[in-house]
C-alpha cells in the first residue's frame, strides 16, 4: 500500500511508515495512492460473510502485501471481536449500533485495529512508541483500552477540562500502566492543535518516536469502513439493497470512512452529515465556503469540533469533483434543545434510549426522509456511543431504562490520575520532556 500527503501528491510512503508517522511533516494527511474497487460478486453477496470476513476482505484490498494474509486475519479476529448490529425502529429506519466493543463507542473499531497493527510492526529493540491522542470524548477511552498493556508503547491522552462526561473521564484517567491522561484547560480544538504541533517540533521528534491515535492516522480510518459494509450486508439479508447513512459528525473521520467505502464500490445512495452547532461542514455544503471556527461545548461533546481534521481527506477524495460530493452528502445541524427533543421522541415512540450524538443522526435522517423519502431505500443512522456514558442528559424515568454495563460500574471504584495543563504548547512540551 502506497500513500501520499494531501499537501504533496508526489509523496510516497509505505503503510508502515504512514501508521507510525501518522501525519506528514508538511501537515497534510496520508491517503492511498490508489483506492481499489471491490468486485461486484463480493458486494452483491455481502450477506454471506461475517463481519470479520468482510473486514479482512476490505482491509486486504487496501493494505495489500504490507501485512501477509495470515497475519492480517489474526489482527482482525483479535481486534474486531464484537458485533455491530442494525436494529429496526420502523419501516425503512434502522439504527446501526457501534458501541458493543469494550469502551462502548464506535472508536473501538479504529483504536483496536490500529493498536494491533502498530504492535505487529514494532520490532524487538526498537525505540518506545509514544502515542499522542486528543479526545473530545470517546476516542481517548477506546485508545486507552486498545493500547493498555501493549509492550513498548506509551499513550498520552489530552482531553478538554470539564467537557467530557464523568464516565468518559473515568475511562481516560483510571487505567495506569502505559496510559497517561492530560487535562487541558481549553477545547478539543486546543488539544488537537497541541498534538499536531508536537509532531512538527524538531526537539520532540528527535527525543521521542511519536505517532498519533487520532483519526488523522490512516490505521484508524481503514477499520471504520468495515461497519458500513457490514450494515449493508445485514440489509441484504432483509431483502434491502438501497441505503442512506446518517452519520453523527465531529472530526469527520466516521463519515470519511463511509465515503471511502463508497469509493471502493459500496452502493450507498446518499450520506447525511449530522452535526451539533459546530457546523463548519454543513455550512460549507450550503455556501461553498469552508470557514473553521472555535468549537462550542454541547451535550454531544464528541462532536464539538470547529475545524474537523478529516475534512482534508474528504476534500482530497473528491478533488475536482466537488459537485459530486455536494450531491452525495447533505449536512444538517442541531442545537442542544433540538437534541433533547430528539432523544425524547425516540424514547417515546420507539422505546429506545439514544445518546445525544445518535439522536442528532436520527433527527437528520428523519428530516432528510421527509424531503427525499423513497419507499425502496432504507435509512440507517449510526449510534456511536452507549447511552450510559451520558447519564446527566436523561430524565430519571429514561435513565432508569439504561442498562449500565459491569465495566462501567467498576470504573467508579478506581482512582483518577491526570495532569492539569494550560493550552500553551510550551507547557505541554515541557511536560513531555520532563516525563520521558
Amino acid at each position: 500500500m502506497q500513500l501520499y500527503s494531501t499537501k504533496n501528491p508526489s509523496t510516497r510512503v509505505s503503510f508502515k511508515e504512514a501508521v507510525f508517522n501518522s501525519m506528514p511533516q508538511d501537515k497534510g494527511l496520508y491517503m492511498p495512492v490508489t483506492i481499489p474497487r471491490l468486485d461486484d460478486k463480493f458486494l452483491n453477496n455481502l450477506d454471506q460473510y461475517t463481519l470479520p470476513e468482510i473486514a479482512f476482505h476490505v482491509a486486504q484490498k487496501l493494505i495489500g502485501e504490507d501485512i501477509p494474509d495470515h497475519d492480517l486475519k489474526a489482527i482482525i479476529e483479535d481486534a474486531i471481536n464484537f458485533l455491530a448490529p442494525i436494529v429496526k425502529l420502523e419501516e425503512n429506519v434502522f439504527v446501526l449500533e457501534l458501541w458493543h466493543g469494550p469502551s462502548l463507542a464506535f472508536k473501538d473499531f479504529g483504536a483496536r485495529f490500529m493498536s494491533r497493527v502498530m504492535s505487529y510492526f514494532l520490532e524487538k529493540g526498537e525505540k518506545q512508541l509514544d502515542v499522542l491522542v486528543a479526545t473530545s470524548g470517546d476516542t481517548g477511552g477506546a485508545v486507552a483500552l486498545g493500547f493498555l498493556g501493549v509492550p513498548n508503547t506509551r499513550v498520552t491522552i489530552l482531553y478538554p477540562k470539564g467537557k467530557v462526561s464523568d464516565i468518559q473521564e473515568q475511562q481516560l484517567t483510571t487505567n495506569g500502566q502505559n496510559i497517561r491522561a492530560v487535562e487541558i484547560d481549553g477545547t478539543f480544538d486546543d488539544c488537537q492543535a497541541l498534538v499536531k504541533q508536537a509532531f512538527t517540533d524538531k526537539e520532540l521528534k528527535e527525543k521521542f518516536r511519536l505517532t498519533s491515535a487520532n483519526s488523522i492516522n490512516i490505521a484508524r480510518l481503514i477499520p471504520q469502513t468495515f461497519y458500513y459494509f457490514s450494515a449493508y450486508a445485514q440489509l441484504l439479508k432483509r431483502g434491502i439493497s438501497k441505503v442512506v447513512f446518517s452519520v453523527p459528525s465531529g472530526n469527520f473521520g466516521n463519515i470519511g470512512a463511509g465515503l471511502l467505502a463508497w469509493k471502493m464500490g459500496l452502493p450507498v445512495e446518499h450520506f447525511i452529515a449530522a452535526t451539533n452547532v459546530n457546523d463548519t461542514v454543513p455550512e460549507f455544503l450550503k455556501t461553498g465556503v469552508y470557514q473553521p471556527k472555535p468549537s462550542v461545548a454541547t451535550l454531544s461533546n464528541a462532536m464539538d469540533v470547529g475545524d474537523p481534521s478529516n475534512w482534508v481527506r474528504i476534500a482530497d477524495l473528491f478533488k475536482g469533483e466537488m459537485n459530486v460530493l455536494k450531491n452525495l452528502v447533505t449536512g444538517y445541524r442541531y442545537d442542544d434543545e433540538e437534541t433533547l427533543e430528539a432523544i425524547k421522541f425516540i424514547n417515546d415512540n420507539y422505546d429506545y434510549v439514544a445518546c445525544p450524538h445518535t439522536a442528532i443522526a436520527w433527527q437528520a435522517l428523519r428530516d432528510w426522509q421527509q424531503d427525499q423519502y423513497k419507499a425502496d431505500t432504507a435509512g440507517v443512522f449510526l449510534s456511536t456511543a452507549h447511552p450510559c456514558k451520558f447519564p446527566d442528559v436523561y430524565p430519571k424515568s429514561m435513565a432508569g431504562k439504561v442498562d449500565v454495563p459491569e465495566q462501567v460500574r467498576e470504573l467508579a471504584k478506581k482512582e483518577k490520575h491526570s495532569v492539569a495543563l494550560g493550552k500553551d504548547f510550551k507547557g505541554f512540551k515541557e511536560y513531555l520532556l520532563e516525563n520521558e
